[in-house]
């Protein structure tokens, strides 16, 4: 019997069962709370399951216990369910047929209703100074980016969250491109695992620490990077730390509310890159919308509920930024909470207004940062030879077809 048919079956009887039988019987023997909240959670996966376009769906989508109960349904064992997540996350299996511990008429059944929405590495740049950049091709067609940076410890991965942007910074390649769509949790545990292996194939290291720092605003795709993270740090997906990865935001208060809230145990980085409204709504206009104001107060109640400090990422330009009461203005906001402050090197997309400012300015604000106290780390410019600007790769790959 067909799983189409399987689960349709299901259905019928599923429904007959949870609505059917209750017709004909008197509302003192509706059945207790639980079982109703059972039963929408099943009916959920058979609405889910039909195909009733003959579409395949995306496995992924689908939770250990979601995959237990329809293996169930299609008269499988549940412990099937609890195999075929394994590989889906563990091991990273890309098709069915490398789930060698399931009989082929299983597998033949999976892959007749389902599919395993891979991404894949189009195109990689290599850098003389070792970073690695990957043009990542979904199953969609869209492009993103990821980016692999090694030091002699340790190396991390950046990774994107969204196609093109939902904000509008005006130094970054990545706004060129227009927010076509959110990435899935699955998209953005695939470029974790991308890089983990060109971390253990070119660095002979697993991955040590992740950064959401690629294309997108991170907070805007909220509930797919926390899935994402979930799986990443999961025992059943990567087991990587919570400590060992950072989620970067431009800035928007009422998400910094809500990782509060929500407990997070990552990191918290905001890109600020000037502490004047005025100057930050020139480069940033979203922060017209969402002005310092607001985002010191979320930064406070981030505190408030975490006791962690947050670090500020701060790119200096010539002519922007470079002033001495821009160095003034950002010695203020950092007495907000304790912060630690990332000066980064710009890495140009062009030659219009944005050029990195001279080595005497970055000294300057350091000097300033560190006589109040604050601990301050630059970071120079990697990947010089290839298009290590976010967003540079994927404008390419976007341009090219």
């Amino acid at each position: 019997m067909g799983v189409t048919l399987r689960v349709g079956l299901y259905a019928i009887s599923f429904l007959y069962s949870c609505l059917g039988s209750n017709l004909k019987k008197d509302a003192a023997s509706i059945p207790n709370a639980s079982r109703p909240k059972n039963n929408i959670k099943q009916l959920r996966l058979v609405l889910y399951l039909c195909n009733v376009k003959d579409k395949k769906r995306d496995i992924r989508a689908l939770s250990k216990e979601q995959l237990r109960e329809f293996f169930v349904s299609v008269g499988d064992k549940s412990f099937r369910g609890t195999q075929v997540y394994e590989w889906l996350w563990s091991k990273g299996a890309h098709s069915f047929e490398d789930m060698t511990n399931i009989s082929k008429q299983t597998r033949q059944m999976l892959d007749d209703n389902f599919v395993i929405n891979h991404i894949k590495v189009d195109q990689m740049q290599r850098s003389n100074d070792g970073t690695i950049k990957n043009a990542v091709k979904l199953h969609d067609g869209f492009t993103v980016e990821s980016v692999l940076i090694p030091t002699y410890s340790r190396t991390t991965a950046c990774v994107s969250s969204q196609v093109g942007c939902s904000l509008d910074c005006k130094f970054c390649a990545t706004a060129r491109l227009k927010r076509m769509r959110n990435l899935n949790p699955d998209e953005i545990y695939d470029q974790v695992v991308a890089i983990d292996n060109e971390s253990r194939l070119y660095n002979n290291m697993p991955l040590s620490n992740i950064v959401f720092m690629g294309m997108g605003e991170p907070l805007m795709n909220y509930k797919n990077v926390l899935k994402s993270i979930e799986m990443i740090t999961s025992p059943e997906g990567l087991g990587m730390s919570p400590k060992r990865i950072t989620v970067s935001t431009s800035g928007v208060p009422k998400m910094i509310k809500k990782l509060a809230d929500d407990e997070v145990k990552f990191n918290l980085a905001v890109s600020l890159h000037a502490a004047i409204d005025e100057v930050r709504t020139q480069i940033m206009p979203f922060n017209a919308t969402f002005p310092l104001k607001d985002l010191a107060e979320s930064l406070e109640y981030w505190y408030e509920k975490t006791k962690r400090r947050v670090t500020y990422e701060y790119l200096i330009w010539k002519g922007i930024n470079d002033q001495q009461k821009d160095i003034d203005a950002l010695v203020e906001f950092c007495k907000i909470i304790p912060c630690k402050v990332n000066i980064i090197e710009y890495n140009p997309i062009d030659d219009g207004e944005f050029q990195q400012a001279s080595a005497s300015i970055t000294d300057r604000y350091q000097h300033h940062l560190e006589k109040a106290g604050f601990t301050v780390t630059v970071r120079r410019s990697r990947g010089r030879d290839i298009d290590a600007a976010c967003g540079q790769l994927a404008n390419k790959s976007s341009e090219a077809n």
